[in-house]
This record gives structure tokens, sequence and C-alpha cells, in this order.
């Protein structure tokens, strides 16, 4: 039998994301990995999978017949190791989560939601972290995940890649900066800066971008919701950075132009924080499962 299960995960993956390097992106491979396994199956079978002159990517009839079977074996394989890690493992625990991501909550909800059918009788709760230390709490027990953008090599902690982002730029359509390829520090010298409200050190757009080049923003604005922001940017108030996966979900764009930082793009990966010794633990394995199928 040539097919294996990583073969169907990247045609699942890459149908769902549209591209080789999104799906790439999520499964943490190299694009060249993936395409290494496309080309080996289309030796192996003889036809092509997808249609390579078309943009979009599409399917060939061949490539979409080994999706169709990637959405029917690849749930009942998952579900069949969620039993056996349930077994092995018990079904009863605490799951304390810490989120330092503020945009996280509209990605997570979907996400504990899938969790809670397969584990009603794991208690879990969700907890700010801008109150108190996350890594600290999780190393004494209070804390059981942090999701974070911002891994420290700790004693004691692992660190669990969730999904790759982007930061983009979000602006009106006729924004000076929607004519430009990419963004550089200095165009923001002039702008109002909508930004969630956390600190300064926890937003790559500081952090990454505009620290290193000495660049301030005319001004900051601090506001809480997604929607309210992508408003405030279409009427001209400011200008704002989100990741690309907050951005492919909100449905309320409105024809927002998005310009990537810099010539090479603002790049992160999400990470789940948790105690080394708990990595194994069944629940904990599923519920980062969960998190990577439902991430970005």
């Amino acid at each position: 039998m040539f097919l294996e299960l990583r073969h169907l995960r990247s045609l699942l993956y890459i149908d769902e994301h549209g591209s080789l390097a999104r799906a790439a992106d999520h499964l943490h491979l190299t694009q060249s990995a993936i395409s290494h396994q496309i080309k080996a199956m289309e030796r192996y079978f003889g036809v092509p999978l997808f249609q390579r002159q078309h943009k979009p990517l599409q399917f060939t009839p061949a490539g979409r017949r080994l999706v169709a079977l990637a959405r029917e074996l690849l749930p009942a394989v998952e579900a069949a190791e969620r039993d056996l890690r349930q077994l092995a493992g018990g079904r009863a625990g605490r799951l304390n989560i810490t989120i330092e991501c503020h945009a996280c909550f509209e990605w997570l909800l979907p996400v504990l939601a899938a969790f809670r059918e397969h584990w009603p009788e794991v208690d879990v709760d969700i907890r700010l972290g801008a109150s108190f230390e996350p890594i600290p709490a999780l190393i004494g027990g209070e804390i059981d995940l942090v999701i974070t953008s911002d891994p420290v090599d700790t004693p004691q902690v692992a660190y669990e890649p969730l999904f790759g982002y982007q930061g983009l730029l979000v602006v009106a359509p006729d924004h000076p900066l929607a004519d430009k390829g990419w963004i550089e520090p200095a165009d923001l010298a002039g702008e109002t800066l909508i930004t969630y409200p956390v600190e300064r050190e926890r937003l790559d757009v500081f952090r990454l971008f505009l620290a290193p080049a000495g660049v301030e923003p005319a001004g900051v604005r601090q506001v809480e919701l997604t929607a309210l922001i992508l408003q405030l940017v279409a009427s001209r108030r400011g200008v704002s950075v989100l990741p690309d996966w907050v951005l492919r979900e909100s449905s309320d764009q409105g024809g927002l132009i998005t310009r990537p930082l810099g010539r090479q793009g603002l790049h992160g990966t999400l990470y789940a924080a948790l105690r080394s010794g708990d990595r194994e633990t069944a629940y904990m394995q599923e519920f980062i499962a969960l998190a990577r199928r439902h991430g970005g």
C-alpha cells in the first residue's frame, strides 16, 4: 500500500487552505517537503493531482478523489486515536488556560467547543494573562496551558507549535499606504495605530517592527473588539496590524486593504506552553491536536 496518512493530511490541508505554502505552515513542514509528497504520488499513480497552469490552485479529478478519501478516513483515524488515549489516560482532569494573544478568543471558542464534546469530564477555565506572570503560574500549577507567541526557554516548560501566522497592516482602500507593495517602519510614523489593549512588549508590530527601527507612531488607540478595529480603519480613524488568520475569519473587512510589514513580511508562530510532565496527558494532546486543526 503506497498511500500514507501524511499524504492524505497534506492534500486535505492544501484543499482547506488553498495553497502549498499555507498547508506547509499549518503542518509545520517546508513547502518542498509537501511538493515532494505530491510528486511521489503522481509518479506512483501516473496521474497529475493538480491543474498546474490554473490559479488559484485546483485539483484534477484524481486529486479530488484523494481529498474525498482524506475527508472520510482522517476523522475516523483521529477518533480512534482519541478513544485509545482516553482509555489509556482516564477521562477526568483540569485544563486552566491563559491567553497572551488577545485576538485568540475568536479562534479558541470553537476549539473549546470541540474539546468539551470529546472530554466532558475535564474542567476547563480561561484566565487572561495581563494581570500576572503566566509562565511562573504554569510552573507552580495554577495554570495548565499558556497560549503565547513569545516562547522563552524555561526549565520544566515545553512549547508545542500550533500554527504560523503573518502580521498584516490593514488600511482603508483610499489610504495612501494602500498603494505600497509592502510597509516600512517609517511609513507608520505619521499614523494612528489601532491595537488591542495589551502592553506594547506583547505586540509584534512594536517589538519586532517599529522598536528595532526606532520609529514611534503618531498615536496609539486601544480597542477591545476586532470588528470595531476594522470599522475604525475603514473610516480612516487609523491603521491596524492584525494576524492574517484573524482577517480571514472576520466577516467585517468591508474591502479593506492589507499589506505585509517589510519586504519579507512579519511572521510568527502561536505556541501552547505546558509543563513538560503533562506533555503525554491524553486530554492535553487532544487539545493541542484540535488547536492545530482549527488554527490559522
